[in-house]
């Protein structure tokens, strides 16, 4: 038994490994992390594997990979199928005390075979209790008779399994979600009926899909992994799921781990439900990318699976919002012009203006004065800046098609590539000057 006056928060996260690691679990994982670090408490995982017939080690491992992946690292860690012990001393004590009792019972799956079940005694009435998120909640349990609190002297409900296990390990703080509210009373009564002090919950608002139903596979993914294989980033997961359901009250916006562990408070969560926005998710992950150092940033690219040429990381950096999209721009032929130069086009390369029809031999004298602007700038500081700074006063002057689109088309071959000074410090002085220099003479 835990004295509460005498410990700081214990917390605990009990998943149950019957499938891979849900987002909604993540962020309630995250949660209740953020509450201890915050006190100074402790994170406790305790892995609710009672149901034989679907926990499977592998779900156990990607949730507890997840976790980590996450940086939701634990201070202690416990799995219910090795407290069997622990449940069987509890059961008996309560029987012993006539506060449960063994039930003689036809079976589920074979009415004419007899099973022995444990049903706890109910006195009946009503439980309240607080809830840190929803205020005093008050449920008649008379309904629920004797209710069954195990299928066997050693083979515990996940409903008694949970109590004892809080109770043994000295949790303050239940922190779930809602959805577990309507399993809160019968849990009271038990372990009222063991002497357990009773711990403060906190029920989360679900996660919601845009449309305010439960967020499901039909509205997109819902497994963590789903996440990380679409480019999404910890820093960047960790943020936004903080913000389902809790506000710190401030402008800031994009916080780090350790940030938000800092500024949680278990009182600023929100009653409701907490929309779950993959454009709001993509535009955090994209801020969070931007602060990555770029060798960081390519060692992210790296362990995703993608090699980037290094005169590409500095763009690719400033433009993607997962690491997802980097893959995919490198793997579309945006970028192919880094590779060989375009065959000329003379018909691309001429600009088609809305007030007035521009000719070949206009475009010509257009790139002409452009590769003279670019002599200035030595190979060492050919930088886009450096482009920009000699090239955009012409294109104000002469107007920013006829000039920019030549120079942009007559450097990639395309239509649509990042502008033509980032191009051009790309690709280098020298190349720059030979392929302008093959456009003009193309036209």
């Amino acid at each position: 038994m835990f004295d509460f006056l005498k410990t700081k928060p214990r917390v605990r996260m009990a998943p149950s490994p019957t499938g891979n690691l849900h987002i909604g679990t993540a962020r309630t994982t995250l949660i209740n992390y953020l509450f201890a670090k915050s006190t100074g408490g402790t994170f406790v995982v305790r892995v609710e594997d009672t149901d034989k017939e679907r926990s499977k080690l592998e779900f156990e491992k990607n949730i507890l990979d997840g976790f980590t992946w996450l940086g939701l690292t634990w201070d202690e860690f416990y799995r219910q199928s090795e407290r069997t012990d622990i449940y069987k001393k509890a059961l008996a004590r309560l029987i012993k005390e006539d506060k449960a009792y063994v039930s003689k019972e036809p079976g589920k799956k074979d009415p004419n075979e007899t099973v022995e079940v444990v049903r706890l005694r109910n006195p009946g009435g009503t439980v309240t209790f607080d809830d840190v998120v929803r205020g005093p909640i008050t449920t008649d349990v008379s309904d629920l008779g004797d209710f069954v609190i195990a299928r066997a002297i050693d083979d515990p409900l996940y409903h008694f399994a949970v109590v004892v296990d809080d109770g043994e390990t000295g949790i303050t703080h239940v922190i779930r979600g809602d959805d577990h509210i309507s399993n809160t009373p019968r849990q009271i009564l038990i372990l009222e009926a063991l002497g357990y002090t009773r711990p403060i919950y906190a029920h989360l608002p679900l996660v919601l899909a845009p449309d305010r139903s439960k967020l499901s596979k039909r509205h997109g993914a819902t497994a963590l992994d789903d996440y990380r294989a679409m480019g999404f980033i910890p820093e960047g997961l960790t943020n936004y799921l903080a913000f389902l359901g809790w506000n710190p009250g401030t402008e800031q916006e994009i916080f780090t781990l350790e940030e938000l562990s800092r500024a949680f408070k278990l009182e600023q969560l929100q009653k409701s439900g907490a929309i779950f926005d993959m454009t709001r998710l993509s535009f955090v992950n994209r801020e969070h990318l931007k602060r990555l150092p770029e060798n960081e940033f390519a060692k992210r690219l790296a362990d995703f699976g993608v090699t980037a040429d290094s005169r590409l990381l500095p763009l690719l950096h400033e433009r993607v919002s997962t690491l997802k999209e980097a893959a995919d721009l490198l793997l579309s032929d945006e970028f192919a012009f880094l590779g060989t130069a375009p065959v000329q086009d003379a018909t691309l390369l001429v600009p088609r203006v809305k007030d007035r029809e521009v000719s070949r031999g206009e475009t010509a004298e257009h790139l002409g004065t452009v590769l003279s602007l670019l002599e200035a700038i030595s190979p060492s500081q050919f930088t886009a800046e450096a482009v920009k700074e000699v090239v955009w006063p012409y294109a104000e002057k002469e107007g920013k098609g006829v000039v920019l689109w030549p120079m942009r088309v007559g450097l990639t071959g395309k239509e649509r590539s990042p502008d033509p000074f980032t191009v051009a410090a790309l690709l280098g002085k020298e190349e720059t000057v030979a392929r302008l220099t093959a456009a003009r003479t193309a036209l």
